[in-house]
């Protein structure tokens, strides 16, 4: 039985932003993620057997959170368990469709494809086989297809309880040695993993074996965490710890959980990349197409330009990007791709960013024929809600009439809604 004390004393949470922070004490793998969130969410254990039998789970397995000690630490371990038999087809190609199939919720099953999409990518990138052909020989049996899919459901558990959810991870500890596969010994981290886990940083704690397994590896690509939890207003919320299923040397190989909520900040930090430089031989015209562009690849959150002086008293363009860390590369050759400079410059730099969210409801505006999108944002001394443009403006109508659909849409938005609980 589980012998947490859970702390109720609020019941709402999940208008409150929440910060997940992983620590990697022993590595990451895929059952030790799962066994550290339902060590912090104990309640989510009842609901989770029947969401792992729907992802083709045969009869007579069973999924389970167990409790358990290294003599060091108290947590929880993952098992799975069942009689011999063959296992699942280790074709990404069968493995989607079964998800797709199953009676997982659509959210949840979509998750579950993400993370084994990122695996069979990272795999077809280091073997040189299309992603849909890439055979999952490590991870061909019902053990990790329960592991990936119970890590969905949690995930789509925890961003249903509270949409303002995010996620950071501390360094990663290399491992060392071989490990054995389907291919023959491959060095830690094995291939797949070690391109899973590319921008990510690592430390050498001297202890060697398989520290970061695929499955974790494509776990923590498809939460795309920070590498800091911030400060800002945090409180430690939760905690867990998540066992996997070796012994370390002199230490607990445990994955450990921090969840954060803030308390009077409604901001999470994160870093980013700023990538600035100046054109002055392109036209203005050309120029535009090219921001564009850049202003469209994936991870780079905005583009701005302004005129300024030159050499040689040249009227310049000076281009600002701000990116994802994991973009920079990309925005870097969209940024040479599409524009005529050939140097520029980048830095690391943190943001604070409000929690939000986009509610769009058709009643709000009076309209069967179109909704608005009002965003609203979360800020210390309340909320503020901004309606979108293009969305006032879709109807017609003069100024005036704008104003009132703007009006409407986002008095509708800040409006509490029945049965939700107030902020006290």
């Amino acid at each position: 039985m589980w012998s947490h004390a859970i702390n109720r004393r609020s019941e709402r949470r999940s208008a409150r932003a929440m910060h997940i922070h992983l620590d990697p004490l022993g590595g990451i793998a895929g059952d030790m993620f799962v066994a550290a969130i339902l060590d912090a969410w104990p309640e989510l254990a009842a609901g989770l057997g029947e969401a792992v039998a729907a992802a083709g789970l045969p009869e007579g397995w069973t999924a389970a959170a167990v409790a358990h000690s290294d003599g060091t630490l108290a947590g929880t371990r993952f098992e799975v368990r069942g009689p011999a038999r063959s296992p699942p087809s280790g074709a990404f190609a069968a493995i989607r469709e079964r998800l797709q199939h199953s009676s997982l919720t659509p959210a949840a099953a979509a998750r579950a494809i993400a993370i084994f999409g990122l695996l069979a990518a990272a795999e077809g990138m280091v073997h040189g086989v299309a992603a849909d052909d890439v055979h999952f020989h490590e991870i061909a049996d019902w053990d990790s297809l329960a592991d990936i899919a119970a890590a969905a459901w949690l995930i789509e558990a925890l961003a249903s309880q509270n949409p303002h959810v995010s996620w950071s991870v501390a360094a990663l500890p290399i491992g060392s040695g071989r490990v054995q596969t389907a291919h023959g010994p491959m060095p830690v981290p094995a291939p797949a993993t070690a391109k899973l886990i590319e921008g990510r940083v690592i430390i050498d704690d001297g202890i060697g074996g398989e520290r970061v397994t695929p499955t974790g590896a494509a776990i923590l690509r498809h939460l795309d965490p920070t590498s800091s939890p911030g400060s800002a207003g945090l409180k430690v919320a939760r905690s867990g710890h998540g066992f996997g299923q070796r012994t370390l040397p002199g230490i607990s190989n445990v994955l450990r959980v921090l969840a954060f909520e803030s308390v009077e900040a409604g901001w999470t930090d994160e870093q980013i990349a700023v990538i600035t430089f100046e054109v002055d031989d392109q036209t203005p015209e050309d120029l535009a197409v090219g921001i564009e562009a850049i202003r469209g690849a994936v991870g780079v959150l905005d583009v701005t330009h302004m005129p300024v002086h030159g050499k040689k008293g040249r009227i310049a363009a000076s281009v600002r990007v701000l990116c994802r860390r994991e973009s920079l590369d990309q925005a870097i050759e969209r940024c040479f791709s599409e524009t005529t400079t050939i140097g520029l410059r980048w830095s690391w730099v943190q943001r604070a960013v409000l929690a939000r969210q986009t509610v769009r409801d058709p009643q709000a505006v009076r309209d069967p024929k179109s909704a608005v999108s009002v965003k609203v944002a979360r800020r210390p001394h309340g909320p503020t809600a901004k309606a979108e443009i293009d969305d006032v403006s879709e109807a017609g109508g003069g100024r005036s009439e704008r104003q009132r659909r703007r009006r409407i849409a986002e008095a509708a938005a800040l409006k509490p809604k029945r049965g939700a609980p107030r902020e006290r």
